[in-house]
């Protein structure tokens, strides 16, 4: 089982999502193969990590991002080499233009992968995250201390029975931001808000002096094999993403892609795929028509 760098399927999308499965891992081939392109730190690094969920999951989030990198630049993916800001937000180096996002689970990894602006060549910010269904419930309790107050109103405000699912939405788009921003947890949470004005359609929110230019964010929300996953997009970047799934992280990857997008607020989008058929469900995609964001 090999990695190579091919043709640039990136050259007309500006997005790329990718998906892949820890439990593929559980075929020692394909362990070897994903430990075999990492660099001597990630090596190290998987070795130390237990149980052995834990190591596959790590495995798989970082050979999955190194397989979506190289589909963005002719570049073996056991070549890229990365630096960290002083938050911990990861880059490739050299400079190459590219920005990406992880974000993972016991089930699940996940990579968003960004194009430089077309217009200006300028480096565009994205943030994904993910959570299992599962853990919506977990969340709930969480709320005093990540959500807002006008977020915890609405939330107040709903059904119980749909109370853990919104709780699960908000966690993984304020994930989302604060990765795209690449300051992580030193942003107020309790100063960010997602507020809904219907079941699909919310606006962004956020104090002034947390970030003063919101209209360059996008978000989408997606469902996917038993996880929410949201995205934060700089609006140089807008337009549908292109999403993968590879399974395992170094086979050749199955194309999903997003046709027949509504223009309309919270419509759902139809996904078809292009390749073989995969075992999991479709992706569910949402993408809200937001407005711009305006300051508290």
């Amino acid at each position: 089982m090999q990695a190579a760098a091919g043709k640039n399927p990136m050259e007309n999308s500006a997005l790329q999502l990718w998906f892949a499965y820890p439990g593929d891992l559980a075929e020692p081939e394909v362990e070897e193969s994903c430990l075999a392109i990492l660099d001597e730190a990630e090596r190290a690094r998987a070795a130390r990590l237990q149980p052995v969920r834990r190591r596959r999951q790590f495995l798989a989030t970082h050979a999955l991002t190194r397989v979506a990198l190289s589909h963005g630049r002719a570049l073996p993916p056991q070549s890229w080499r990365f630096s960290r800001n002083e938050y911990g937000k990861p880059s490739p180096i050299p400079e190459c233009g590219l920005r990406f996002s992880q974000s993972d689970s016991v089930e699940m990894a996940t990579c968003l992968v960004a194009l430089p602006d077309p217009i200006g060549g300028a480096a565009v910010e994205v943030g994904v995250d993910l959570e299992s269904f599962a853990r919506a419930e977990e969340i709930v309790p969480l709320a005093p201390r990540v959500f807002s107050k006008a977020e915890r109103a609405q939330l107040d405000a709903l059904p119980a029975a749909d109370r853990a699912d919104r709780a699960l939405t908000l966690w993984t788009l304020k994930e989302a931001y604060i990765k795209a921003r690449g300051m992580g947890l030193t942003l107020p949470l309790q100063e960010i808000s997602f507020l809904f004005e219907d079941a699909e359609t919310f606006r962004f929110e956020v104090d002034s002096s947390v970030d003063e230019d919101l209209g360059r964010w996008q978000f989408c929300r997606i469902n996917h094999a038993g996880h929410r996953i949201a995205l934060a997009v700089e609006a140089a970047a807008a337009g549908d993403p292109e999403i993968f799934e590879a399974s395992p992280p170094l086979d050749p990857p199955t194309h999903l892609w997003l046709s027949a997008i509504a223009a309309t607020a919270g419509s759902a989008g139809e996904v078809r795929e292009e390749a073989a058929e995969s075992p999991r469900p479709r992706p569910q995609v949402f993408r809200p028509l937001l407005g711009k964001g305006r300051r508290k």
